[in-house]
């Protein structure tokens, strides 16, 4: 039978190298999060530090919370917050366009397929720092609505207020009320 990671952190206490099951049980999920949010650059030294905070502070940990992946996704979420001017800087910058003078119709829908991107990069950039934190969660973690919550620290009907007004403003700076279109931006952004 599998260890919980409520177990496992438990025992960590005893048995720190007990800790090294929670990183590769999870590191993969919080190094893609950390990636997509801040640059393959910044998110090795950032899943390190978020192993590291948590480690540091597993003597707090919840043991009723059986799954430490929406504790370790607030930890990283608020590491996050502390690059958060690199990551409104990578928003804003544009992006190289890819060109295949070769192929019309190639260079026609990576311009477009850029634009829309452009557009969704601003869209996320003009977002409160909580309602992108809540929406892209959802969007590239596919976390439920009770684990943004936690690992957010904030209420459920928060994290619904959040998302409703996010999803709202990014369907308006993209000029569409299609709620699919949005998803699949975010999720191919």
């Amino acid at each position: 039978m599998t260890a919980t990671d409520a177990e496992l952190i438990a025992a960590s206490l005893r048995v720190p190298e007990s800790f090294a099951r929670i990183f590769d049980r999870h590191a993969p999920h919080i190094e893609r999060y950390l990636a997509r949010r801040l640059g393959r650059h910044v998110a090795d030294d950032l899943v390190a530090e978020t192993f590291l905070v948590a480690f540091s502070k597993r003597e707090r940990y919840d043991s009723s919370r059986q799954d430490a992946r929406p504790w370790l996704y607030g930890i990283a979420t608020n590491l996050v917050g502390q690059h958060r001017r690199e990551e409104v800087r990578r928003y804003r910058m544009p992006s190289v366009v890819r060109s295949a003078a070769d192929h019309a119709d190639r260079v026609a829908a990576d311009v477009t397929a850029q634009a829309m991107r452009s557009m969704l990069t601003g869209a996320l950039a003009a977002l409160s720092v909580e309602d992108r934190d809540v929406l892209l969660l959802v969007a590239w973690e596919q976390l439920s609505y009770l684990e943004i919550a936690e690992a957010l620290a904030i209420p459920v009907g928060t994290v619904r207020s959040r998302l409703n007004r996010a999803r709202r403003k990014v369907r308006e700076a993209l000029g569409t009320d299609n709620h699919t279109e949005v998803e699949e931006l975010l999720n191919n952004g």
